[in-house]
């Protein structure tokens, strides 16, 4: 949770903290708040441990960060129980979105292929004048 937070961080934090509370009041602060930090913490263990117990010996080894829909729907999505790993491999999205892009412009999808200039103009060799 707090992985990113640098010295910078923390000294620019510590600094508030004393400006905010005073160097007297800051130990008893902090105190207090690892106190609360510790009740969290317990009520959180306490909780996660009634509901596996209430689950069942099947859902001992349930992790709670499991149940979050994101992390959910990618695990079953990377367990390849139903072949989505070939169907995803086999789809070439860059390239059904060139197809769609190009028949909305009116280009054929096939090779790159230059339009021949029309016939009758003809452009003027190098080093010619025309007037």
């Amino acid at each position: 949770m707090f992985n990113d937070i640098g010295a910078l961080e923390l000294m620019t934090l510590g600094i508030i903290a004393v400006l905010v509370f005073g160097p007297d009041k800051l130990p008893k602060v902090i105190q207090d708040l690892t106190g609360v930090i510790r009740k969290v913490r317990a009520f959180s263990d306490d909780a996660q441990r009634e509901i596996r117990e209430e689950l069942g010996p099947e859902f001992k080894d349930i992790g709670f960060e499991d149940l979050n829909p994101k992390t959910f729907i990618r695990k079953q999505l990377d367990s390849d129980e139903l072949g989505l790993k070939e169907i995803r491999s086999s789809l070439d999205l860059r390239k059904e979105m060139a197809d769609v892009t190009d028949a909305a412009h009116g280009h054929d999808s096939g090779p790159a292929k230059k339009p021949a200039p029309p016939a009758g103009n003809d452009p003027p060799a190098s080093g010619a004048d025309t007037a």
